[in-house]
């Protein structure tokens, strides 16, 4: 018997040969590990808020009507953990039992204790600033290309993921789509091309968006309302055209979401947080962790680099590695990778240009990145990356580079 073919596959064995199609996904505001993401951050910024030398390590775990937090804070400041949470949860739309969990009640747990002593002498007590050292081990990266923009040096599936589901929750809040609740995801596939070692993305394939609703809506407006008001405004009209396809709900309802429908946890969305799979990820999550995390901060400045390479068109794309241990101020390796895409240079001597112009130690990082200071919680949803906000100091390339003479 003949296997049906969807209309996907069935364009998939059409694309030419030099044409690839990749995926990205996001999630919104009111997912329930993008919600314990967006705790963390809130308890992060309170923590800095008061005391900007705070040493803080946060989780939260939600599920129904119970947050949990845990880990370790270290800090001169007074918080009323309970009251935060409950602000966050508000702030995102969380404001009925029928949503999936209710600010006004939910029960907060917190199991915080202080950061070990033992971590605290090997990173950074009684150092000087710049003599910080990592805060743990790990490798971590950073990606930058000029596929679209000149800007946000951005992947593009992965920024429109992204979008939609900020869009999604302009929509809902401003009562334009009044039927929408918190919890939602989406996925965006574009089908690229490559010239040479070049990328260059040429259309949407298809977009899917699974979104929260209130009951009694009918699968036909929700499908109408999310393409016209949504994806059709987040995404650039010569990019749709008549073969790209929409997948609305899929699953048909989606009426209970948030804690209710699953448990959240911080740190589960990291590819999300990140380049939406264009590049490898470390591990490491960003969230609720002050930048003496090198998980946080040298992701933040491999992206600061990678991004101001490809701004002064040493590259066309770039990945750049780096690795650290515990107690040590100085990175244990750095790689660069350009995809066939270096212009002028050899990948050895763009290494030597970034080993010339930028200094990994973490306390470096965060005095050249200003990283100390109360922002994270704008972090915590819709991408670490790709927004050109004044606080995303990582998303403004380093205005001059050193650059060795040509013979």
């Amino acid at each position: 018997m003949e296997m049906k073919k969807s209309a996907d596959m069935t364009l998939l064995e059409t694309l030419p040969p030099d044409h690839f199609l990749f995926a990205s996904e996001s999630v919104g505001e009111g997912h329930p590990d993008k919600l314990c993401d967006q705790i963390s951050d809130a308890v992060l910024d309170a923590c800095l808020s008061q005391d900007l030398e705070s040493k803080v390590a946060c989780e939260c775990a939600a599920k129904s009507d119970k947050i949990f937090l845990l880990g370790e804070i270290s800090t001169n400041a007074n918080i009323n953990f309970e009251d935060l949470v409950r602000k966050k949860l508000l702030e995102i739309g969380y404001d009925d039992d029928a949503k999936g969990t209710n600010g006004h009640k939910v029960k907060v747990v917190c199991i915080l204790e202080k950061q070990s002593t033992e971590i605290a002498k090997a990173v950074h007590l009684n150092k000087s600033e710049l003599d910080l050292t990592a805060g743990d081990q790990g490798h971590m990266f950073g990606y930058a290309t000029g596929e679209w923009d000149k800007e946000t040096l951005f992947p593009f599936s992965h920024y429109l993921a992204s979008q939609i589901c900020l869009k999604l929750a302009e929509v809902r809040k401003a009562k334009i789509i009044p039927w929408l609740r918190p919890d939602n995801k989406s996925q965006v596939t574009v089908e690229y091309i490559k010239e040479g070692a070049i990328i260059k993305p040429l259309r949407v394939f298809n977009v899917l968006v699974s979104t929260q609703h209130n009951p009694n809506i009918s699968n036909e407006e929700i499908r109408k309302e999310i393409i016209e008001k949504v994806i059709k405004v987040v995404i650039p009209k010569e990019f749709l055209d008549e073969k790209t396809i929409y997948y609305i709900n899929p699953s048909s309802s989606f009426v209970v979401g948030g804690p209710a429908a699953d448990a959240g946890l911080t740190g589960r969305k990291i590819i999300v947080d990140t380049y939406g799979g264009w590049c490898p990820h470390g591990g490491g999550a960003f969230s609720g962790k002050d930048a003496t995390k090198v998980d946080r901060s040298a992701a933040y400045y491999c992206r600061y680099v990678a991004k101001s390479l490809v701004h002064h068109n040493l590259c066309h794309r770039v990945n750049v590695q780096v690795s650290y241990a515990i107690g040590l101020a100085d990175p244990l390796s750095i790689n660069v990778d350009t995809y066939g895409t270096a212009i002028g240079y050899t990948e050895s001597e763009i290494l030597k240009i970034i080993l010339e112009n930028f200094d990994f130690r973490p306390g470096n990082i965060i005095k050249e990145l200003n990283l100390k200071r109360p922002i994270y919680q704008k972090t915590a949803a819709y991408c670490h990356f790709g927004r050109m906000e004044k606080e995303f100091t990582w998303e403004f390339p380093k205005a001059n580079l050193i650059l060795p003479k040509k013979s």
